[in-house]
């Protein structure tokens, strides 16, 4: 199974004609993960043609409103769409009761069950874990508390070598997991057949960290070593470092540097100031110190 990442906003504070506030779609191994939910994400969901019945955790950085105001709405229109599955949502200690209050003074019935995971720790720890997927958050230096999220499949199993398995008719297609996991088969005889010659490497893991709303920060460079992809803000370009540190953001050489000592796979820059017109200019400030930058594109599934 491969993954795909779907950014459908990646806009600073105010929503524009063609562009969103950040949420990010994220599809790992079957899991469909969204991630922030700034105003109009449901209608950028729609536009992205995503199932909404697939999505059952939402992961929201922090409170401040182009990163949340568009969950109590996606929410809203969950029970409208005859939602009757829970729905997980991972977010800073208050978001039950910033959602609660909203359904409360709004008369908003849910006709299904929501469960709060609320965040305050200062490190890195695992929230989700399931047979294929680990979820870890990413401790980030905001003007409010922030995380970051970092996705990571398990090993996958390993592939039947069908040729070789055929020469052995002890071999029955319910020894195939045990295969699959690893193991070696034991012929009726005591011979051992050893586990590499009988199945092929799988594919290779893939892994995705995605940090919002923050400074420049070093701790995080452990945490996200070695990912196929991170999704790093970049508010300001360099000139604006001042601004950047007063706001609690990063500039897009920052999120580079990053980048380049955490020796990522890629690196997707967002999170724009809208006193930008012309975006390429984080790709070039970003490319003098980490050449595999790039900008986001809305709607644009992207494979992990």
């Amino acid at each position: 199974m491969s993954t795909y990442l779907t950014i459908l906003g990646f806009n600073s504070a105010i929503p524009t004609i063609n562009t969103s506030p950040t949420a990010q779609l994220l599809e790992m191994e079957e899991r469909c993960f969204l991630i922030d939910c700034g105003e109009g994400t449901q209608v950028q969901l729609r536009k992205a043609k995503a199932r909404f019945s697939k999505i059952n955790h939402i992961f929201i950085s922090h409170l401040h409103g182009d990163h949340c105001f568009g969950l109590p709405g996606l929410i809203a229109s969950f029970r409208l769409l005859g939602r009757e599955a829970p729905l997980h949502v991972y977010g800073p200690k208050g978001i039950k009761k910033m959602l609660e209050t909203i359904f409360s003074i709004t008369e908003t019935h849910k006709g299904f069950e929501v469960v709060y995971h609320e965040l305050d720790k200062d490190y890195s720890e695992k929230i989700y874990e399931d047979n294929r997927v680990e979820v870890f958050t990413i401790p980030l230096d905001h003007r409010i508390y922030c995380n970051g999220y970092l996705f990571k499949e398990k090993p996958k199993d390993r592939h039947i070598n069908m040729e070789e398995v055929s020469k052995y008719s002890e071999i029955e297609t319910c020894d195939f997991h045990n295969l699959k996991a690893g193991k070696d088969f034991v012929l009726s005889d005591g011979y051992v057949l050893k586990n590499e010659i009988l199945t092929t490497d799988p594919a290779a893991s893939v892994s995705y960290a995605f940090c919002s709303d923050t400074r420049y920060l070093e701790s995080v460079i452990p945490i996200i070593k070695n990912v196929t992809v991170l999704y790093h803000e970049s508010t300001f370009l360099h000139d604006l470092k001042e601004m950047a540190d007063y706001t609690g953001h990063t500039t897009a050489l920052e999120a580079a540097t990053i980048a380049k000592k955490a020796e990522v796979g890629k690196l997707i820059l967002g999170h724009f100031s809208n006193r930008y017109g012309d975006l390429t200019v984080f790709t070039d400030e970003a490319r003098t110190f980490f050449p595999n930058s790039y900008l986001p594109k809305a709607l644009e599934s992207v494979k992990i």
